[in-house]
């Protein structure tokens, strides 16, 4: 299924946010509705700041943002919140001394599909005590006591930050399957923000690259993985150095030198890149798969360079 098949759950026309120093935009997107969309970059890219735009927590004064079919920008029904759950990165101080099914209990007053009955089953799979005050949960029990909470009333949109910060590999395996039997009815949709890459090949759909508040690419992971390759080729003893053909080669993502006559390419079209080095008098030493974490290097140089 493409993009062009897929209906659109979250959509950002031109959305630009200005926050002291920093800048988030402008943003131009479409997040697919039924997938999983994983949002990437480095620290203070913007990532926690586009959710709390999509929570309507930061106020839209340029662009337009359509969340689950309701407009964000100006006035606008705040009943669309009752169908998206959202977990933070970090815990809020002030509900330490709520107890995990203390906060269960206030949640459950604001959304009308909230099921007691899923809540328990999370926390019994979580192998969380509810009746333990929150500040005396650890780290990775908390993680899994919210987002118990934060699943519980089945939400149509599921925002996740971090959502594996502070678990254990056990308890990470868990979650995994927890969100992958969330998504099994097909018309529900995941946004997650997270630095475990592992995470991002086993769950996501789609990846959002993000970069200094602009957004570098959004990528079917599939089709990215499979067209990204690494090129490592050699130039004849007979051939003068000529960059200059390089830079035209088809894909081309990056280029760098690595020793007399010898380059490494990155390109997104290997096909086409590799007949066209060997029809240049190129020797192809090698195609590398590029990882993702490489991937997303490359797209930050590139942005580096526009700048």
């Amino acid at each position: 299924m493409t993009m062009m098949d897929t209906e659109i759950a979250i959509s950002l026309r031109g959305v630009k946010l200005q926050q002291d120093k920093f800048t988030l935009g402008p943003l131009h997107c479409n997040i697919p509705r039924g997938m999983i969309t994983a949002i990437v970059g480095p620290n203070g890219s913007g990532k926690s700041t586009l959710f709390r735009t999509l929570l309507g927590l930061e106020q839209v004064r340029e662009g337009e943002v359509d969340v689950l079919g309701t407009c964000l920008s100006g006035q606008h029904d705040e009943g669309y919140k009752t169908r998206i759950g959202f977990l933070a990165e970090n815990p809020h101080a002030h509900e330490n001394h709520f107890t995990a099914d203390e906060k269960a209990h206030f949640a459950s007053l604001w959304y009308p599909s909230w099921d007691w009955e899923r809540y328990r089953k999370l926390m019994r799979h979580f192998d969380v005590d509810g009746s333990m005050k929150l500040s005396k949960l650890s780290k990775g029990m908390r993680r899994k006591a919210e987002l118990s909470i934060t699943m519980a009333h089945d939400p149509e949109l599921l925002l996740l930050d971090e959502p594996s910060s502070g678990l254990d590999p056990f308890a990470w395996k868990t979650m995994l399957e927890e969100l992958t039997r969330y998504m099994e009815p097909g018309d529900r949709t995941l946004i997650l923000s997270t630095h475990i890459m592992e995470e991002i090949r086993r769950l996501a759909d789609y990846i959002l690259f993000i970069y200094r508040g602009r957004i570098l690419g959004l990528f079917e992971k599939d089709r990215l993985i499979d067209d990204w390759r690494m090129l490592v080729i050699q130039q004849s003893s007979t051939m003068h150095s000529n960059v200059e053909l390089l830079q035209q080669t088809p894909g081309l993502q990056g280029l760098a030198e690595s020793g007399p006559g010898l380059y490494r390419l990155e390109v997104n079209d290997p096909e086409q890149g590799e007949a066209y080095c060997r029809s240049c008098g190129f020797q192809i030493l090698a195609v590398q798969r590029m990882e993702l974490e490489d991937i997303l290097s490359c797209l930050i140089r590139k942005e580096e360079a526009r700048r």
